[in-house]
């Protein structure tokens, strides 16, 4: 069995569960570092680990066809990855790619249940998170059609920030613009928006926020309302309001 990972836990939604059952808990993790672009589902496979990221954040991804895809969430250490097993689904309905390395916990399928079955205070974070996670997929499909592009990569910018705490992070404008749904041209004009109101660095995608609040401002209202939701779902008063909450 995997040693007990030790504290700080690192991943919030472990970190605001009773300290026993937290404890029992990462009993059966393991510590894992996932590398930038790892594949960790695939649409249709059967799910093997769940996974919390704890500096590391991962992409969730609809793919059209082969040719066309598109990022319709953010997993960081607020949350986790494979959360359809709490609906007792263990096929994975989406594709999950790294977007950031780093260090999470992971658990196999197996254990994960017994621990679901065993917490009643795990069953409720869970569900809670679920809520969140679906609320942050249909703000996205909102986000896409209704919000201009600028806008949306200044949300998306603010999301990626939060989850990878730091001021700079690798980014293409190929991936830019496959999460983003939008041509590289689309990307480029919204990147050099952003730069010349001195709200990013963007030079061989290389990303570095400069102005926090310019960026905030510049962002649609998705970004608000997301953190919202999970402020509103998984506050407590040991835990912070939200992906928001991350700032440095």
């Amino acid at each position: 069995m995997p040693s007990t990972p030790s504290v700080p836990v690192g991943n919030r939604l472990l970190a605001g569960l009773p300290q026993k059952d937290r404890q029992h808990f990462l009993t059966h993790c393991e510590r894992v570092v996932l590398e930038f672009s790892e594949v960790l589902t695939e649409p249709g496979e059967a799910i093997r680990y769940v996974y919390f990221p704890t500096q590391s954040f991962i992409s969730l991804i609809a793919r059209i066809n082969q040719h066309a895809s598109l990022e319709v969430g953010l997993v960081g250490d607020e949350g986790m990855l494979g959360a359809s097993l709490i609906l007792d689904v263990d096929v994975s309905p989406l594709h999950a790619l790294v977007q950031g390395a780093g260090p999470a916990l992971r658990m196999a399928v197996e254990p994960f249940r017994h621990e679901l079955a065993r917490s009643p205070a795990l069953q409720q974070t869970l569900k809670r998170y679920l809520y969140v996670e679906l609320g942050q997929l249909a703000q996205t499909a909102a986000c896409n059609r209704f919000h201009v592009v600028e806008a949306r990569l200044a949300r998306w910018l603010l999301m990626t920030h939060d989850r990878a705490h730091a001021d700079a992070f690798h980014i293409t404008h190929e991936f830019l613009a496959t999460m983003l749904g939008v041509r590289r041209v689309g990307v480029t004009k919204a990147a050099t928006a952003l730069q010349n109101h001195k709200l990013i660095s963007y030079h061989r995608g290389e990303i570095t926020v400069l102005d926090r609040k310019g960026l905030e401002a510049a962002s649609c209202s998705c970004y608000a309302a997301d953190n919202a939701t999970y402020a509103r779902m998984l506050s407590s008063p040991s835990a912070q309001t939200g992906p928001g909450a991350l700032e440095k």
